[in-house]
């Protein structure tokens, strides 16, 4: 037990230094962005979050997931009748990065190193991608490899399993 506490304080850190990073990244797109609260359009159904962030919504919501209803089907099941996050505090590494113009290395046709962007639909209109400066993008990488890394010693070398966000829900019989 004494583990999972330190991993939960552990993945708390992780978001603390998380935030500061976006902030800056909203603070520079602030007027680009179209973002806020009851936007949805981002918010899937087949989410899936390392297993430590499972267990951190699990820590912080014992009562939402014994006795609330997940929103239908089709979108996020953490959402609330407004199209709100319910658990906007505590949610997971995905969540936190939405909408920001994303920049990450991947492989081309020749197996060279390519750089790709991307960003929300709702904020594509507003920003031209090539034009934004490399810190002015969210650079994948960096932080899922910390991620990673929390999984991996929560899980002590095991197979790193993730779960959907609707599965958190207890079900009723």
């Amino acid at each position: 037990m004494h583990k999972k506490i330190k991993a939960l304080k552990t993945i708390d850190d992780f978001y603390n230094e998380l935030d500061i990073f976006v902030k800056k990244l909203h603070e520079i797109h602030r007027q680009r962005l179209s973002c806020k609260y009851g936007c949805s359009s981002c918010c899937m159904d087949d989410i899936t979050v390392f297993e430590i962030e499972a267990e951190n919504i699990k820590s912080n919501y014992k009562y939402l997931l014994k006795s609330g209803k997940p929103y239908p089907e089709g979108k996020c099941a953490f959402l609330d009748e407004k199209e709100g996050c319910r658990i906007y505090e505590h949610r997971p590494y995905v969540c936190r990065t939405q909408g920001l113009p994303l920049r990450w290395i991947d492989y081309g046709d020749n197996d060279e190193f390519v750089e790709m962007r991307d960003i929300c639909s709702l904020n594509e209109k507003r920003i031209n991608l090539e034009e934004l400066k490399e810190d002015e993008c969210w650079n994948i990488g960096p932080f899922e490899k910390k991620m990673a890394e929390l999984q991996q010693a929560l899980s002590c070398g095991q197979e790193m399993k993730r779960a959907a966000l609707r599965s958190l829900f207890i079900k009723k019989d």
